[in-house]
């Protein structure tokens, strides 16, 4: 029996490799990095490392449906068989709450997926935003300006990361908490 972190896997590079070579690249290492962060303690690994391969999945041609990557990839796991949890991870990652009432969607998110603050939503934001979009390590200051560089001043994405940076910031430092307190 295929375990779900497969699973999610073989998902992923099925609906990224070839039509989105970039944003595979970039998953790939989400992915690499959470199998280190899986080991921290209070992290559920399978999720974390399963959310990572499929944070990204609602970008791909065919399950993009809204333009919102977080809640189309969400609601396309729901209907493919994955947990509500773990779709809700995938759902919320990266401050997604602060882009969906950019984009109007935000009480659609909120009554669709519960929103879980833990350590393994931390690890997979932390992990998603010191990634860049070639796969390169970055600090999330980085990410941020990198992010702020590519979209421009006045994009929503631009837009909601002036509101997310504070929350953002906060889960990479209690992510940082944990690997300093835990050695890997």
């Amino acid at each position: 029996m295929v375990s779900t972190v497969d699973h999610a896997a073989e998902v992923a590079e099925r609906h990224l490799a070839a039509a989105l070579p970039r944003r595979w690249r970039h998953v790939q290492a989400v992915a690499a990095k959470a199998r280190m962060l899986g080991g921290l303690a209070a992290v559920d690994a399978e999720a974390l490392l399963s959310t990572a391969w499929l944070h990204d999945i609602g970008y791909a041609p065919g399950i993009v449906e809204t333009g919102f990557h977080s809640l189309d990839g969400a609601r396309w796991m729901l209907r493919h068989g994955f947990s509500l949890r773990l779709a809700a991870l995938v759902a919320h990652h990266s401050c997604a709450s602060y882009e969906a009432a950019e984009r109007g969607l935000g009480d659609f998110l909120a009554a669709e997926f519960p929103q879980e603050q833990s350590p393994t939503s931390d690890a997979l934001w932390f992990a998603d935003m010191t990634t860049g979009p070639d796969g390169q390590d970055l600090t999330v200051t980085e990410r941020l300006a990198e992010i702020r560089e590519r979209y421009g001043p006045e994009d929503l994405v631009t837009r909601f990361w002036r509101k997310a940076e504070a929350p953002l910031l906060e889960a990479v430092r209690r992510t940082e908490i944990r690997m300093a307190a835990q050695p890997m």
